[in-house]
């Protein structure tokens, strides 16, 4: 049931980081995370109470409910033209526990591809701590970018590979991650920065983690 929520993380991420990029509507992209903000709290509930009191269950499923409040805080927020600056504070929140969720697949539960997965997230909710929260417009495009890419590279595609049984050596693809995250995001910046900056809405676009 998590990997299916994962997969719709992906699709919630595209969104909205197209719509930081001013091809989505504000409005419509608000009704999308009002739907999957809805799955990813409903999701993590039902794995917490079907987790029998495992610790380790339950530890991989609360980090989700992050993520659904931030798509349910950006939904409403976009519906009825609110400041960002609350989803911008909330995000430093999520970006500062995404780094502990990290610490702790890989050194609890042992899961070294979702470790750096963890620390895409941290970095992603950062920017929009800096762009909804701070204010920094010019980060805007850059974002946008990211916002999209991570929505394959964190979620579309590890969803796709672990519903399809193909979700295999875990220490090359936690190596191929951190090297393609290092190499992308790092070549974007100069490219962004001499790029056309969209606007950013009134109530902010973050997803997007989860």
């Amino acid at each position: 049931m998590g990997n299916v929520g994962l997969l719709f993380v992906g699709a919630v991420l595209f969104i909205n980081g197209m719509l930081l990029l001013g091809k989505v509507d504000s409005r419509s992209g608000a009704v999308f995370n009002l739907f999957i903000g809805s799955l990813q709290v409903l999701t993590p509930t039902y794995l917490i109470f079907s987790a029998a009191g495992d610790p380790l269950k339950i530890l991989a499923a609360s980090g989700i409910y992050l993520f659904g409040f931030t798509y349910l805080y950006v939904g409403v927020g976009l519906l009825a033209g609110l400041d960002s600056t609350g989803v911008g504070y909330y995000s430093l929140f999520v970006a500062i526990a995404a780094l502990g969720y990290s610490f702790a697949n890989f050194h609890i539960l042992k899961d070294y591809p979702f470790g750096v997965i963890w620390l895409y997230w941290a970095f992603l909710w950062f920017l929009f701590f800096l762009l909804l929260g701070l204010k920094w417009d010019g980060l805007t495009t850059y974002t946008g970018y990211v916002t999209a890419i991570e929505g394959w590279v964190t979620g579309v595609i590890p969803a796709a590979l672990l519903l399809s049984g193909y979700w295999k050596h875990p220490t090359e693809i936690a190596i191929a991650l951190a090297a393609f995250g290092v190499v992308v995001f790092a070549a974007l910046w100069p490219l962004t920065r001499k790029s056309r900056k969209p606007a950013v809405p009134a109530a902010g676009s973050v997803d997007a983690a989860t």
